[in-house]
């Protein structure tokens, strides 16, 4: 976050509040980028009349004869509504922000171009099928319609600000390889253990690895059920039916070797915290998406229920949207509605006219960092010395007249993320390690699934236009990046869970920590073939359950599938709660996406209780906790005394042996190692080595009520009455530039909130935050859907923020309240319920003068 605010720090040195009030609070400088959404208009490259309908809330549902023109016209539309969002993204994305916003964001470019997202982007457009490319350039072909002839302040508003610091900028025509590389953003975000592997290192200089080990404890499969429990892999296929045998052990690894790299990692971490901040993506991502059969709702049609967990931002991630064939058949095979991503087409996560699918991430462990012995621009593999490939990058910056180059290195494995430091090699070689014979230094590259191209485009429309199970399943296949929970439910009242996804096969270890680059037992043989990776139709539970837990046991599957997921504690929450009754309506699903228990509330609060505190003064915080039911409102003062004893009790068992870096955050891991830890009284991690005296859990329990109440009353007021968890827990809506700018004037255009927020951390309403960082939402539900098979009309959604991306239009925050509210809004899908749910309808006509 703080790299993130540097970025943008360079617009409060050009802006005034004169110059803010003078051009900005123009009525017409403010809505001179507002998009027509009624009448006509012409676009050059279109070949048929398209009709866009909205609804009150700006929600465009889209009619064509072709699938060309309907993915044409899906870019119109995005370019209308957030057309800065994708291009601030896409500077992000090919490592050219410095271009637009100045040095500050110079190492986020070096870092984004060393992994080089943009181009493997491109190497993937030449392998897709024709079909997919004529969709990405129909696409791209409708965003430059709608920029043709427009200058960058009739685009949006955030141009017009940062027009008024005198950089003369227009936007470059988008391309099917800028929808492509976004991808590649999403996936990096969701890759999974990468800042685990970093997290075990970093600690294991401060605590021997025995003790690091407690911190990252098995999956609790008797408790917390995996997605599938059963299913095996029989004559090469995965079998759902079968019974699952013990899996192999795996060797160990050495990790004394991790400690010679842990100065370029932390500076790899303090890099790749940054992308996300600027995505609008960030820590605590995850999702819930479950299904149910007929057998278990009220009209005996299945329900699908899904709410992706991103960071929250202004605008919202996701801009929903409906693509509508007027006549389905080969020319045109798109019926669809649901979530999509500005600069992305297609639809991400909703429904056709016959299926209906959702999204959680699955946490596969797709990257491995290596520790590489290097010499120069050579590194050692097996035992002899091989020529590592180097490229030149050349960076240009805003306001400077000479761009800037940069040499990036890779090996087999992939680029060295060390050479982000001039000193982390140094520090490398110089460390205490086991090495092999000769002389050389140390570095550390990364090994990623996605930087080899895939197909997952061509995956998005397959899904878009299937028809049956079979159907969803071939399109899944190429589904190679991010790996994601697909849960599936049709009208024919089946329900079924796919886990797609290139996922490596490692010839040695688990990909928990670091490994030798130099030893070639330590590669990937391939990834795991589709076949083999754990699916279900119509399981005889009739439920399907993914919150990115494990999807199977790890213990009694074949391969490694990640190590480092949450570790169930919603899941398990929202299986007892659908365990509860068997007649769920599109009402009752939506209450569930909205349960704030909290986990640790059953295991820790008994043990509060049974503390004696030494004054009335701090009895008064921890009497709350009696008869408190463990939900997390938002006006709760027992919510907000037991988060901040939770926050507390984190900080005095663990900053104290633990760098900085690697602090709790809070989340469902430290929720199982705290509940272990709780068995035992007497274990290291109580002891504050600080003190001359040994702690014990009871003395850092009492300590944490004590130093809660001092916290609260300093926070919010002496009087526990006074208290509320969201006053502390709150909801930020940021822009991701210039509401992050120096001047507040500026920041307050484009960022709305806070917000007081229920729920929390690990809770179903998984409104995540940072302990060792404060209370605010770092992470939460970015939509929330509802699709019962029945009827595809009475579907319902809300997304956080709004449909547009325009700061003073009525639809960029017009749908939070609502979503604070726990409400969802009406989805019509037929053309007679969207009719009538129109406010506006668009006809684009083709350009009749265009060749």
């Amino acid at each position: 976050m703080r790299r993130a605010r540097r970025i943008t720090a360079w617009v409060a040195a050009g802006l005034t509040v004169l110059l803010v009030a003078a051009t900005v609070w123009s009525g017409w400088t403010v809505r001179r980028s507002f998009p027509q959404t009624s009448g006509e208009v012409v676009a050059a490259g279109l070949d048929q009349e398209v009709e866009v309908l909205r609804d009150q809330n700006g929600i465009a549902q889209v009619y064509a004869d072709t699938a060309s023109d309907l993915l044409f016209s899906q870019g119109f539309v995005h370019a209308q509504d957030r057309f800065f969002e994708m291009d601030f993204r896409r500077h992000v994305v090919s490592g050219e922000l410095a271009e637009l916003v100045g040095r500050a964001a110079l190492d986020t470019d070096i870092y984004v171009r060393s992994l080089g997202w943009y181009d493997v982007a491109g190497q993937e457009l030449a392998q897709l099928d024709a079909s997919s490319r004529s969709y990405l350039q129909a696409y791209a072909d409708g965003v430059n319609a709608y920029l043709d002839d427009r200058t960058a302040s009739e685009l949006s508003l955030e141009y017009a600000v940062l027009g008024l610091t005198g950089p003369d900028y227009a936007p470059e025509p988008w391309t099917p390889t800028d929808s492509l590389a976004w991808l590649k953003a999403l996936a990096w975000d969701l890759r999974s253990n990468m800042n685990d592997e970093i997290t075990r290192v970093l600690a294991s200089t401060a605590v021997p690895a025995e003790l690091v080990e407690e911190l990252y404890p098995p999956y609790p499969v008797d408790e917390h059920p995996p997605i599938l429990d059963r299913g095996a892999i029989v004559s090469g296929r995965f079998d759902p039916t079968a019974r699952p045998r013990s899996a192999a052990a795996r060797p160990p690894l050495p990790r004394s070797v991790t400690r010679a790299v842990a100065p370029g990692l932390r500076t790899a971490a303090r890099l790749d915290a940054a992308v996300p901040a600027l995505l609008g993506t960030g820590s605590g991502i995850g999702s819930n998406s479950w299904v149910v059969s007929g057998e278990h709702t009220a009209d005996g049609a299945p329900l699908l229920a899904n709410d992706p967990h991103l960071a929250p931002a202004m605008p919202g991630i996701w801009a929903p949207m409906a693509l509508h064939c007027r006549e389905l058949g080969p020319r045109c095979p798109f019926d669809v509605t649901g979530l999509t991503m500005s600069g992305v087409p297609g639809v991400l996560v909703g429904h056709n006219d016959r299926i209906s699918w959702g999204l959680s991430n699955m946490y596969a462990d797709v990257s491995d960092l290596y520790v590489e012995r290097v010499d120069g621009d050579r590194y050692l593999f097996d035992g002899r010395w091989v020529q590592m490939r180097v490229r030149e990058e050349e960076f240009s910056i805003a306001g400077e007249d000479e761009p800037l180059t940069r040499t990036v290195r890779s090996t087999r494995h992939g680029p060295l993320l060390s050479d982000l430091d001039d000193g982390a090699a140094l520090a490398a070689g110089a460390a205490p390690v086991p090495r092999p014979p000769g002389e050389g230094e140390y570095a550390v590259s990364l090994q990623w699934t996605a930087l080899q191209p895939g197909r997952t485009m061509e995956a998005v429309f397959g899904i878009n236009a299937a028809r049956s199970w079979e159907q969803f399943r071939t399109a899944a296949q190429g589904f190679a990046v991010p790996s994601q929970n697909l849960v599936y439910a049709d009208v024919d009242g089946h329900i079924g869970y796919q886990a797609p996804g290139a996922i490596p096969v490692r010839r040695l270890g688990e990909g928990r920590w670091p490994v030798p680059g130099w030893d070639a037992r330590y590669g990937w043989r391939g990834t795991i073939p589709f076949r083999e990776l754990p699916w279900a139709l119509d399981p005889p539970s009739g439920v399907i359950v993914t919150a990115n837990q494990a999807v199977v046991d790890p213990n009694r599957y074949r391969y490694t599938l990640g190590a480092d997921g949450s570790y169930g504690y919603r899941s398990q929450r929202i299986l007892d709660l659908l365990a509860d009754r068997d007649d769920w309506t599109v009402d009752g699903m939506a209450r569930l996406q909205t349960d704030t228990l909290h986990p640790m509330a059953d295991p820790l609060v008994p043990l509060l209780l049974r503390r004696q505190l030494p004054t009335p003064y701090d009895r008064e915080g921890q009497q709350l906790l009696v008869g408190w039911d463990g939900t997390q409102p938002a006006d709760s003062a027992a919510a907000a005394y037991f988060n901040v004893v939770w926050r507390d009790l984190l900080a005095l068992t663990f900053h104290d042996q633990l760098p900085a870096r690697v602090w709790p955050d809070g989340g469902e891991r430290w929720f199982a190692v705290v509940q272990r830890l709780l068995d035992e009284p007497r274990s290291v991690w109580w002891d504050d080595v600080s003190t001359e005296v040994v702690e014990q859990r009871n003395d850092i329990l009492v300590a944490a009520m004590e130093q809660a109440r001092d916290d609260l009353t300093s926070m919010q007021a002496e009087d526990p009455g006074r208290w509320g968890w969201g006053g502390l827990h709150e909801l930020v809506l940021e822009n991701r530039t210039l509401g992050q700018a120096g001047t507040g004037a500026v920041a307050a255009l484009f960022n709305r909130g806070p917000y007081p927020l229920g729920g929390g951390s690990g809770a179903v309403n998984a409104t995540s935050w940072i302990a060792a960082d404060g209370f605010v939402a770092t992470a939460v539900p970015s939509a929330r859907l509802v699709v019962p098979m029945s009827d595809l009309d009475f579907a319902e959604w809300v997304v956080l923020g709004g449909a547009s991306g325009h700061a003073f239009s009525t639809h960029y925050n017009d749908q939070t309240q609502a979503w604070l509210d726990g409400r969802l809004l009406d989805w019509p899908f037929t053309r007679d319920a969207v009719q009538r749910s129109a406010d506006d309808e668009l006809v684009i006509r083709p350009d009749p003068s265009a060749p």
